[in-house]
């Protein structure tokens, strides 16, 4: 190939074939020199699949090897599948950060809380703003989303104009922040665009997404007649939606309290940017009992069942502040992502075992997506006009779907994934090369690598537990007293079983050679060999085992 044609490639670690941790990169490569930029840099969550995890988000290693040509990242919204792993992964990319006000604010707090507030610069574009990262040329373009000031990238580089939507939906009243700016996207289609890289969640729901305008009028009308507490749970960063049940309440007589930290994270950056100015400031979780229960409303976090959210807490009964039980309703105004249904199930059970009516989307209309079903796709396709289809932001269902519904609208669909690093010019696009690409496991305040030794050792413990020994030997290795052995969930401390391991461990040790006695090392995995086969015995399992060996 020619390097002084110069080369554009694309590059999703995260994001593609999956829904969640969306990290994204774009590379200019001309006369031997390579120019990148990221954009977005999000978390997922581990779900029923990897019960051993709780967040996660793509390992940028491939990118931080070469951070000194990233250019910048660009966030295109504020969702936490977006933006929220920026504060854990900007020590390996250090680079400028680029956001709307409301990104900005978000991310800001997110920051404050690692200890990153003053270190990472993060420059605030306005809405419809532009970015010179030469030799990209990128400007926000406004769309509708189910959060304030989502933008698609309009990214003009040497090779033609790339089209990043980001996440986003054609919504004529979303009632917070303009609709799509469809305009813009036709002018667009008119100058001509190589490439739409473009979100995939709903391509297989037929129709439209639904207005938020209908949300609201249909929860003001639900409200309005119930009685006793309300509970109202939704995503925190859908701030319309957060207007939309303060403003019912209102309507209905009731005070509005938040309770969750992530409701209150995103209000205080909402007000910071000017939004929800209508609405009085919000209760706290102390105040709640002050009020009646007929005049009181709360808008909780943990809509999809996370174990450490408010709502699960309260359908537990472990909330320290809140309650809710006979005569009281819990709206989820949300939608079930895939791989969250055990968990939301098993909140919605206990909170009906307690009384507690429900409302869902199944049977009330208190939810609408923020992503764009199939019809809103094929308008996309006739505004925009793309040469080249990308589908991302989807698992291989939605990326299949996708890509046969721009086929029909007269655009090339290439299908990839994770590590794909698909070639968009010269020539016809192909996938050309490959990244590696992996996960990494956020871990109380470390990063681990999901396929690492730690969270192998973790999930054999999930699975089949841990059994721990600890033995004296002499310096000939003799032991000195019988071997104390704890399996903590596999058995009771004081059950005869682990007696008999005890001492079939201990029967194994004294029949070992003196050689592999005198010898800690040796006497340590001998001894771990030892304990695992007379787990097997008596137990049938194979646990991970630790041996603690102290030599007298």
């Amino acid at each position: 190939m020619d390097e002084d044609i110069g080369e554009l490639a694309f590059l999703p670690l995260g994001g593609t074939g999956e829904i969640g941790m969306n990290l994204n990169l774009y590379r200019w490569r001309e006369a031997g020199q390579e120019t990148w930029i990221a954009v977005d840099c999000g978390i997922g969550f581990g779900g029923s699949e990897l019960p051993e995890v709780e967040v996660m988000m793509a390992d940028p290693g491939f990118i931080a090897d070469r951070r000194e040509r990233l250019r910048g990242l660009v966030i295109t919204h504020a969702h936490e599948d977006h933006i929220g792993a920026v504060a854990w992964l900007w020590p390996q990319l250090q680079c400028p950060v680029y956001a709307t006000p409301f990104a900005a604010a978000v991310l800001r707090r997110k920051l404050t809380e690692v200890g990153l507030a003053n270190q990472v610069p993060v420059r605030v574009v306005p809405p419809g703003g532009s970015i010179d990262l030469k030799p990209f040329a990128v400007r926000f373009l406004k769309l509708a989303h189910s959060i304030p000031e989502a933008q698609a990238l309009v990214i003009e580089t040497p090779a033609g104009i790339l089209l990043h939507t980001g996440d986003w939906k054609l919504d004529p009243n979303p009632l917070i922040g303009p609709p799509t700016d469809e305009a813009a996207l036709a002018a667009l289609g008119a100058k001509g665009v190589l490439a739409m890289v473009c979100d995939s969640t709903n391509a297989m729901v037929e129709g439209h997404s639904g207005s938020e305008l209908d949300v609201r009028n249909s929860l003001s009308a639900l409200i309005r007649d119930l009685t006793g507490r309300v509970a109202v749970t939704c995503f925190a960063s859908n701030v319309a939606r957060m207007e939309s049940i303060a403003l019912a309440a209102q309507d209905a007589g009731r005070s509005v309290a938040l309770v969750g930290r992530s409701l209150r994270n995103i209000d205080a950056a909402a007000r910071e940017c000017g939004y929800l100015r209508s609405i009085p400031p919000f209760l706290t979780e102390d105040d709640i009992d002050d009020v009646p229960d007929d005049n009181i409303l709360m808008i909780v976090t943990g809509s999809q069942g996370e174990p450490r959210s408010a709502l699960a807490r309260i359908a537990r009964d472990e909330h320290p502040r809140v309650s809710l039980g006979e005569g009281d309703t819990v709206i989820f105004s949300s939608r079930m992502i895939p791989g969250n249904e055990r968990a939301i199930g098993t909140v919605q059970d206990q909170l009906v075992r307690a009384g507690v009516r429900l409302m869902t989307d199944d049977d009330h209309l208190v939810h609408v997506s923020g992503h764009p079903a199939r019809d809103e796709l094929r308008r996309m396709y006739r505004l925009v006009k793309p040469r080249y289809s990308v589908p991302v932001h989807g698992e291989w269902r939605h990326l299949s779907a996708h890509a046969e519904l721009a086929r029909e609208a007269g655009a090339e669909p290439f299908m990839m994934e994770d590590g794909d690093i698909i070639t968009l010019f010269p020539g016809r696009p192909a996938i050309t090369d490959s990244a590696p690409s992996g996960r990494l496991v956020l871990d109380g305040v470390r990063l681990l690598p999901l396929k690492g030794d730690v969270m192998s050792a973790r999930r054999r413990m999930l699975f089949n537990g841990i059994v721990v020994a600890s033995l004296a030997v002499d310096q000939a290795g003799r032991l000195l007293g019988r071997p104390r052995v704890s399996a903590p969930g596999l058995l009771e401390p004081d059950e005869a079983g682990t007696d008999r391991v005890a001492d079939d461990f201990a029967d194994t040790l004294r029949d070992l050679p003196a050689d592999v006695r005198r010898d800690d090392t040796l006497l340590a995995d001998a001894a771990r060999a030892a304990l695992r086969r007379a787990l097997g015995r008596r137990i049938g399992k194979r646990p991970a085992v630790d041996v603690h060996l102290i030599r007298i």
